[in-house]
């Protein structure tokens, strides 16, 4: 089952499954290592509830909520949804 990164709970390293938005968006995000089958973790998020700390392939980044919620995960490591 997929969900947006936005709802991962801390610290439960999730698969990234596909990104959605605009293109520019969509590259900007796989330059930064987020590939579809990459591992994410969401680390720690601002008090106001925005942006999130995540992890991925051993780099920290923060992304506005709004940024996540574009980022489908799935809990089963390496599974990919069928397109």
């Amino acid at each position: 089952m997929t969900h947006s990164l936005a709802t991962v709970p801390f610290g439960q390293p999730v698969t990234i499954q596909a990104l959605g938005g605009e293109r520019g968006f969509r590259r900007r995000l796989m330059e930064l290592g987020f590939l579809p089958g990459a591992e994410v973790c969401v680390l720690a998020v601002a008090p106001m509830g925005d942006p999130l700390d995540v992890s991925v392939r051993g780099c920290r980044f923060s992304l506005r909520r709004a940024d996540a919620e574009r980022v489908s995960v799935s809990q089963e490591p390496g599974e990919l949804a069928a397109k």
